[in-house]
């Protein structure tokens, strides 16, 4: 299985290419501001490293969010551009599956802070999605702590999460969901669980 995976939805980058069983991976934690300029240059970086170039992968995967409204378009238009441009399908991943699936058992919620005293989260059982995603204040978060181990990518205040990676969520969300890619190009769409902060009038 041959695979491009991006993550663009928070301040991190995460590009992983698979390729021939080898594994290639860029991580950069704090790159929200540059995720335009750096995400083709370090695809294709990782990709001379790989020895393959976009013809040879199986599917492209991205990160649709919750996350930075900006950030989630670039991942999606760049990986529709790929797709279209080689002919390959994609698979879509939630910020939350990149939090979530760096555990395989038991009831854990992936929770992300959204600004402003909200937060994104979404809840599993055993892998399987329990809690459809959604946004919820401090008050509606703690309801459920006692219920589900909370996951995050980075520490939450006021709240006890465990912190894991978001790359190797990525990829094993990826190859774990891979069965879902499509062709369908209009349904990769960004997964928005609140208006952006110009629609709801915040500085």
């Amino acid at each position: 299985m041959n695979y491009l995976a991006i993550d663009t939805s928070g301040k991190h980058l995460t590009v992983i290419v698979k390729a021939n069983g080898k594994e290639y991976k860029t991580f950069i934690g704090d790159d929200k501001v540059k995720h335009s300029e750096n995400l083709m240059f370090e695809t294709e970086k990782l990709f001379t490293a790989a020895n393959v170039s976009g013809k040879d992968l199986d599917f492209i995967s991205v990160v649709v969010g919750a996350g930075s409204f900006t950030g989630i378009r670039i991942g999606i238009s760049t990986v529709k551009a790929l797709c279209f441009a080689e002919n390959k399908p994609f698979l879509s991943i939630t910020s939350f599956d990149t939090i979530a699936y760096n555990k395989s058992k038991g009831k854990v919620m992936a929770v992300i802070s959204a600004g402003h005293g909200g937060f994104y989260a979404c809840g599993y059982d055993g892998g399987k999605i329990s809690f459809p995603p959604r946004f919820l204040l401090k008050d509606e978060l703690s309801t459920y702590k006692n219920e589900y181990e909370f996951l995050s990518a980075e520490p939450i205040p006021d709240f006890q999460t465990e912190i894991v990676s978001v790359c190797d969520g990525l990829m094993n969300a990826t190859e774990k969901k891979a069965d879902k890619i499509s062709t369908d190009l209009s349904t990769l769409k960004p997964l928005y669980l609140r208006k952006s902060q110009a629609e709801e009038g915040r500085p």
